[in-house]
């Protein structure tokens, strides 16, 4: 038999997770449109880097929701 404040820490560790990784997101996806803004013609590497680190920040949420339990 599980206690169910167990189970209600793991959803709250998930959700801090998920609401870092949206942040993180957020950031990078602001910062690349800022830079694309400055220099168009850079924007195939910025587009690059902006994937790898939205990539790098959605691992947070994975982490928090798998690793968590």
């Amino acid at each position: 038999m599980s206690l169910p404040i167990a189970e209600i820490t793991g959803s709250i560790q998930g959700a801090f997770g998920c609401l870092a990784a949206a942040i993180g997101v957020g950031l990078v996806g602001t910062k690349a449109v800022e830079a694309v803004g400055r220099n168009p013609g850079a924007s195939g590497k910025i587009l690059v880097q902006s994937i790898i680190g939205m990539a790098l920040a959605e691992a947070v949420a994975f982490y928090s929701l798998f690793l968590g339990k």
